[in-house]
């Protein structure tokens, strides 16, 4: 009856794979390297910042675009950073979370027959919003191990009915940083057939091998481009849901059209803490990175010794593993989501199945993703677990 009553747009859309994995770790009391959020907190000087003003305001509705000095730390932050100018009045949106930009950004410039251009495997939410939006999504494989772009595969995707291209670099689930190569070709293609790029990029500062370069910086691509950041990646307050994008003038006020009616505005009194983190030095967020890299090859050498083959992670705080070995070896399915139902029983951990982020799900059939921005002693007794099962 409820599948029934639901908009046929959403059909295929339940529970998120997250919660259910969270869940179900709950439930068998798995470590859970699922769900990807950090175990510890943020920078506590930040977090003070929030508490102060939750107490002393202030409470009320921000602006629309946003508080404006947190707009202001967001122009400040993509200046030092990616040596992108944006004017913080007229083309920086505080939005709620990285997720409402993305959703927002469809509602606003997608129709009915449009095609996004997306590159598989894909974070939930991407085909969901497109679904919302009436738009049909056009997926492009990043095929396992390398996970390169296929410049024909792109190029074919590309009909007259594109109107965006969905980027996410660093990406997940992949942990894949997108080339200046392979970027160049994206950009060139926005540019001839006159596309609109969102381009998420919430793991900007989780980079370990190469280097995350905006495409907004490609000749042509600066009023063609939207960027997304989320203060809950950059700065472990997930639930703080603050994100931000920067947009020509004319792109944001169409997004903002459609924030509006979405959650018109958000987090008031986590915007000033927002701002000073994204004006703490260099050093915090170079440290980050440091810390992130330390536990990536912790978890990396702890999967190798217990069998499973691990993918490269180039970026992002997931890694990717080709499941077949070990689960032939402990008698377990070798389908992803069968494997990761039954981990949990057989080894307490729980990981995310790929396949659900794949359109083509062959593609993703053998393959898991498991989170490391955990404490050291949740990784090692995750990898305890796994290595006697």
């Amino acid at each position: 009856m409820v599948e029934a009553l639901r908009n046929p747009r959403l059909h295929g859309f339940g529970t998120t794979i997250f919660a259910e994995m969270s869940a179900l770790a709950a439930k068998t009391g798995a470590v859970n390297l699922g769900q990807g959020f950090p175990d510890t907190d943020g920078p506590a000087s930040v977090a003070e910042i929030a508490a102060h003003c939750v107490l002393e305001g202030p409470n009320q509705y921000p602006p629309l675009p946003g508080q404006p000095d947190l707009r202001a730390a967001v122009a400040e932050h993509q200046l030092r950073f990616r040596n992108l100018s944006w004017n913080p009045d007229t083309e920086v949106l505080i939005t709620a979370g990285a997720t409402e930009a993305i959703a927002a950004s469809m509602f606003a410039l997608c129709d009915h027959g449009d095609e996004v251009v997306v590159f598989e495997p894909t974070y939930d939410s991407y085909m969901a919003s497109i679904a919302m939006a009436g738009a049909t999504a056009k997926p492009v494989l990043l095929a396992a191990p390398d996970h390169g772009l296929d410049v024909e595969a792109f190029h074919a995707a590309i009909t007259d009915k594109t109107r965006l291209i969905l980027l996410n670099t660093p990406h997940n689930p992949t942990g894949k940083v997108f080339t200046s190569d392979e970027l160049a070709v994206i950009a060139a293609a926005a540019v001839e057939h006159d596309l609109i790029v969102i381009a998420d990029e919430v793991y900007e500062h989780m980079v370990f091998e190469g280097e995350h370069i905006p495409i907004a910086r490609y000749d042509g691509m600066r009023d063609r481009t939207i960027s997304i950041g989320s203060a809950g990646k950059s700065f472990s307050f997930t639930g703080w849901k603050v994100g931000w994008l920067t947009a020509a003038p004319e792109l944001r006020g169409a997004v903002m059209t459609a924030k509006q009616f979405l959650t018109f505005v958000n987090a008031g009194p986590l915007q000033p803490a927002v701002a000073a983190g994204l004006r703490l030095p260099d050093s915090y967020f170079t440290g980050m990175r440091n810390d992130l890299l330390a536990k990536r090859n912790r978890l990396q050498s702890g999967l190798d010794a217990a069998g499973f083959d691990t993918l490269t992670c180039e970026g992002t705080y997931f890694l990717t593993v080709d499941i077949r070995s070990w689960a032939e070896a402990h008698g377990l399915p070798t389908t992803s989501i069968e494997f990761c139902l039954a981990l949990p029983e057989r080894a307490g951990v729980v990981a995310v199945p790929s396949e659900v982020f794949y359109q083509t799900k062959e593609a993703g059939r053998h393959l898991a993703r498991f989170a490391f921005c955990k404490q050291d002693a949740v990784l090692d007794d995750a990898i305890a677990r796994l290595s006697s099962a």
